[in-house]
């Protein structure tokens, strides 16, 4: 029975699976944002390139 009671106790690898949990949902917002930010930023270069290589159009 002590050592039920211990187990229902000990909740370290709770937290631990929390934690890893919280990490991987901020790991794939970043992921998603980032992969927004580059398409954006992607079409932003080849406006300048374009621009650049045809400054009279």
């Amino acid at each position: 029975m002590k050592t039920f009671r211990k187990m229902l106790k000990n909740n370290k690898g709770a937290t631990a699976i929390e934690y890893g949990l919280i990490a991987a949902l901020i790991a794939v917002a970043a992921i998603g944002a980032m992969k927004t930010v580059g398409t954006s930023l992607s079409g932003t270069f080849t406006n300048i390139s374009t621009k650049v290589a045809n400054p009279s159009g």
